[in-house]
């Protein structure tokens, strides 16, 4: 997001460590701003994502890991479709305190440029939503969630169009469709934040 985005705020392409992205969400999340903010916004990662995933999984017993879920919004979009079980990971230790009680069996502080301490083919499906962005989770990631999901499962994603072929996410991507790693099932242009005239490509694709 631009420096237009989140008002006096450090631009996030300004951001170079790992603990820099770490404390500028746990800032944010004072107050409940960051959930208001989102809302104000009408950020619609989480619907979009939830609805396309909707689409394609009618089985609402799978596993699925939320890999930067922040304070839940994807879960709760989830839950609206009947899904209920589901991990939740983020870099950010206060918007982790703020996801709603009992939405997730499992929360865990992650930095998801690290390697995911999951085992090989765990979670049917992984959810990425609003963290492949400046200066946030690299294109390396997606192998782990390759890695971690089992065979025919699925991935579900957003990249912000802004860095989707400048932080190597394009080339990942084919990459790992030339070696049959995963197979588009959709893959398009998302409102994202709309209001904000921020917009990225969402992507679903099945683990081979």
């Amino acid at each position: 997001m631009a420096q237009k985005d989140i008002g006096n705020k450090t631009p996030l392409h300004e951001l170079k460590t790992t603990n820099e992205v770490m404390n500028y969400y746990d800032e944010w999340s004072k107050g409940n701003k960051y959930n208001k903010d989102m809302h104000d916004w009408e950020y619609s990662g989480p619907k979009e994502t939830s609805e396309i995933l909707a689409k394609y999984q009618k089985n609402i017993d799978i596993q699925i890991y939320d890999a930067g879920c922040g304070s839940g919004l994807v879960g709760l979009e989830l839950k609206k479709y009947g899904f209920y079980n589901f991990d939740g990971s983020d870099i950010s230790k206060e918007l982790l305190k703020q996801v709603p009680k009992y939405l997730y069996n499992e929360l865990k502080q992650v930095d998801l440029n690290e390697n995911i301490l999951k085992k090989d083919n765990f979670y049917d499906v992984v959810m990425c939503v609003g963290t492949f962005t400046f200066a946030h989770v690299k294109a390396h990631a997606l192998d782990e969630f390759v890695r971690i999901t089992k065979r025919n499962g699925l991935i579900c994603f957003t990249i912000n169009e802004a860095i989707y072929i400048d932080y190597g996410f394009k080339s990942k991507i084919k990459s790992l469709v030339n070696n049959n790693k995963i197979k588009e099932i959709e893959f398009f242009k998302s409102n994202y934040l709309a209001s904000k005239d921020v917009n990225a490509w969402l992507g679903l694709y099945k683990v081979l």
